[in-house]
């Protein structure tokens, strides 16, 4: 876990985002004595496990061309 403090953390805002978006957590810190006042890390429970397609998985690909169109109703067979 990385460690900074208040002033460091506001000076290089962006690249810490940047690193907690890549997985790393960072404590900040304040005052002379350091202390811990909260941590910075990636939302774990915001991922999704991926999908699996089933025994088609790896044998058939979908492609939808760009004029490609459906309504709702169409969707929902309405």
């Amino acid at each position: 876990m990385k460690s900074m403090t208040v002033g460091e953390f506001k000076a290089h805002f962006s690249d810490v985002i940047e690193q907690v978006k890549a997985g790393e957590q960072i404590e900040v810190t304040y005052g002379k004595r350091k202390e811990v006042i909260g941590y910075f890390q990636p939302n774990l429970t915001d991922s999704k496990p991926k999908r699996k397609l089933g025994i088609l998985e790896g044998k058939a690909t979908a492609i939808f061309m760009d004029d490609w169109e459906m309504t709702e109703e169409e969707f929902l067979g309405l």
